[in-house]
């Protein structure tokens, strides 16, 4: 009996320790201001992990980071070819899409990551495909992002030195939509999360951007008049201003 017992607490062993490598983690900026010359950012995102035993050596550390925009709903369509042109057949609006989603790893993420770790974490971007998806619209929709820029995945792009300082760059597009951008770090070994750490990135519009945007969307009326007034000025100063070079 004493000897069962024994063979139970080290089995038990590897996984304690595992449990006792926790991230500490930072970002380079928690805000970004989308300005009228804004053109994208990068954001630097570093750490350590701390523990309170030596590290296994065995199975390999790995470490995953994600950084998801704000979720919205995406409606994919189906074209089919009909009396010899091209319509929309069919369509599905899926939700809880994140207008933006990158993630990087230390390694080949099917190599850092189990499937039933993947599935519980959500953390690959097909993770984000509502179960029930008829296959065409899911396999459409990370097609569509991933063209866009919108859905980026880089593995080896964390760099981890001794298996405890990592960092990497996340590359935010200019066309960013404004909310919270929540930022995810993994510590995996032998596929499964020992540890996890969030933030978030808040983006937003400031000076004349956020006043446009908030006539547009909370006074349309206004906005379209003075639209209509800017353009109706511009061509009477335009043919003002060619008529003073022709005289």
């Amino acid at each position: 009996m004493l000897r069962l017992l024994l063979v139970a607490l080290m089995s038990l062993l590897p996984l304690r320790v595992a449990a006792a490598e926790e991230i500490v983690a930072g970002l380079s900026q928690a805000r970004v201001a989308i300005t009228a010359d804004f053109s994208g950012t990068d954001i630097l995102i570093f750490g350590a992990v701390k523990r309170i035993a030596p590290a296994p050596i065995e199975p390999p550390l790995g470490v995953i980071i994600t950084v998801a925009g704000p979720p919205q709903t995406i409606t994919v369509r189906r074209k089919d070819r009909r009396m010899g042109i091209w319509v929309n057949a069919d369509s599905r609006a899926i939700g809880n899409v994140p207008s933006f989603y990158a993630v990087t790893s230390s390694g080949p993420l099917d190599q850092l990551l189990a499937p039933d770790a993947d599935a519980r974490y959500h953390i690959s971007a097909p993770q984000f495909i509502p179960a029930g998806t008829d296959t065409y619209f899911g396999d459409a929709l990370l097609r569509i992002r991933e063209d866009e820029g919108a859905f980026k995945l880089t593995p080896g792009g964390v760099s981890l030195d001794e298996d405890t300082l990592f960092r990497t760059a996340i590359t935010l597009p200019a066309n960013l939509t404004e909310g919270l951008y929540t930022t995810r770090i993994f510590l995996t070994r032998g596929g499964q999360v020992i540890d996890s750490y969030a933030t978030s990135i808040n983006v937003s519009m400031v000076g004349i951007e956020r006043l446009t945007f908030n006539l547009a969307t909370d006074q349309p009326l206004i906005y379209g008049l003075l639209c209509v007034a800017i353009a109706v000025f511009a061509g009477w100063g335009a043919a003002t201003v060619f008529r003073l070079i022709r005289g």
